[in-house]
C-alpha cells in the first residue's frame, strides 16, 4: 500500500480529527468486550477470594464462586474465560498425575462455569507447571525437560479437559509435537469441536512473574525455561512455529507475553490470516496498576490505550487481566 496524499493545504489531515463524532467515524480499530478472554485464578476452599499481591485487583477464587464470576463475565458481553489453577505446595509431584484427574481445580472449575453460564466460552491451560515439584512445563529429568514424554501427559491433560467441558484447550508449554497429538486425540476420543488455541510463540520472558505468584510457581521453579520458551532476540522462529502449529490442527494461535511483542503480533496475522490473539501478561498487567496507583498515569486511559494497541497489530482478540474493568468502561 503506498498512499497519496495531496499537497498542503489541499490535505489538511487534521479535518478528520476536529471532533469526536468525525473521529470516531474515521477510526480504524474499536474495542469491544467481545476482543476478551479472562484469565480467572482457581483454588481450593469454600467462599475464598484471596488478593493476588503482585497483581492488584485480581484474586484467587475457590470453585465455588467462580460461576459467579462466569456470570459477571456474561453480563458485561465477556465471551470467554481462560481458569488456571492455584495448587498447593503439597499436591505438587514429579509425576505430574494431577494435572490429567478429571477432579481435579481446572476440571471442578470448568464444570461449575458451566452449570453457571452455559453459553460461556471456556478456555483451559495445557502445561505441568502447576502440578510439577520442579515448577517447570514438563517432566525434568537429570535437569533436562524431555519432550515426547511430556507430550504423552499433556495428552492426557487435555482430554480430560475436554470431558469436564472445556470449549478451548490452551496449550502453553512449547513442547515440540504437542499440537498434532492432541489433535489426533481429541478427534480420536469424539471431541471434534474442541480447539486448540495454541500458545504458538510463547517467549522465555520476564513479565511472567506475577503470575507464577498467583499460580504458585515461584517457589517450585528450579532453573529457567530457556530451553523450551522462544528467545526474545527471535522473529523469524515465531513465524516458523505458528506455521507447524496451523499444520498440525491449532485453529488459533497466541503471542505470549503481549506488548513487548506487537511486532510478532503483526507479522504473523500479515504471513497466516489465522485468527491471531496475544496474553497480555500478569507483568504487564502490574506495571500499569502501579503506575496508577501511584499517580504517575491514568490508569483507564492507559489500560484502553494498550488494548487497542493489540488490534492495531491485527489481533482478534487479547487475554487480558482488565477484561472486567475495560468492558465496564466500553459499556459505558
Amino acid at each position: 500500500m503506498n498512499p497519496t496524499v495531496a499537497p498542503f493545504p489541499a490535505a489538511r489531515l487534521r479535518r478528520t480529527r476536529q471532533s469526536g463524532a468525525i473521529r470516531a467515524l474515521v477510526r480504524e480499530n474499536s474495542l469491544s468486550p467481545q476482543d476478551f478472554i479472562w484469565p480467572v485464578f482457581v483454588r481450593d476452599g469454600v467462599g475464598v477470594e484471596e488478593p493476588v499481591a503482585s497483581m492488584p485487583g485480581v484474586v484467587r477464587r475457590s470453585v465455588d464462586l467462580i460461576g459467579d464470576a462466569a456470570l459477571e463475565a456474561a453480563s458485561l458481553g465477556i465471551p470467554a474465560i481462560c481458569i488456571f489453577p492455584y495448587i498447593d505446595q503439597s499436591l505438587k509431584t514429579a509425576d505430574c498425575a494431577g494435572a490429567w484427574d478429571p477432579d481435579n481445580l481446572s476440571n471442578r472449575a470448568t464444570r461449575a462455569i458451566k452449570d453457571a453460564a452455559p453459553d460461556m466460552v471456556v478456555m483451559t491451560d495445557v502445561a505441568l507447571d502447576p502440578y510439577n515439584i520442579n515448577g517447570h512445563d514438563g517432566f525434568v529429568v537429570d535437569g533436562e525437560i524431555i519432550n515426547d514424554a511430556t507430550v504423552e501427559a499433556l495428552v492426557k491433560m487435555t482430554l480430560a479437559q475436554a470431558d469436564a467441558g472445556a470449549d478451548i484447550i490452551g496449550p502453553s508449554d512449547m513442547m515440540d509435537g504437542r499440537i498434532g497429538a492432541m489433535r489426533r486425540a481429541l478427534e480420536t476420543a469424539g471431541h471434534q469441536n474442541v480447539m486448540i488455541l495454541s500458545y504458538a510463540a510463547k517467549y522465555a520472558s520476564a513479565f511472567y512473574g506475577p503470575f507464577r505468584d498467583a499460580v504458585g510457581a515461584s517457589g517450585a521453579l528450579t532453573g529457567d525455561k530457556s530451553t523450551y520458551q522462544m528467545d526474545p532476540g527471535n522473529s523469524d522462529e515465531a513465524l516458523r512455529l505458528v506455521q507447524r502449529d496451523l499444520s498440525e490442527g491449532a485453529d488459533m494461535v497466541m503471542i505470549k507475553p503481549g506488548m513487548p511483542y506487537l511486532d510478532i503480533c503483526r507479522r504473523v496475522k500479515d504471513t497466516f490470516g489465522a485468527p491471531t490473539f496475544a496474553y497480555q501478561v500478569s507483568g504487564e498487567y502490574a506495571m500499569i496498576q502501579a503506575g496508577a496507583q501511584n499517580g504517575w498515569i491514568d490508569g483507564q486511559r492507559v489500560m484502553l490505550e494498550s488494548l487497542m494497541a493489540f488490534k492495531r497489530a491485527g489481533c482478534d482478540g487479547v487475554l487480558t487481566y482488565f477484561a472486567p474493568q475495560a468492558a465496564r468502561l466500553l459499556n459505558g
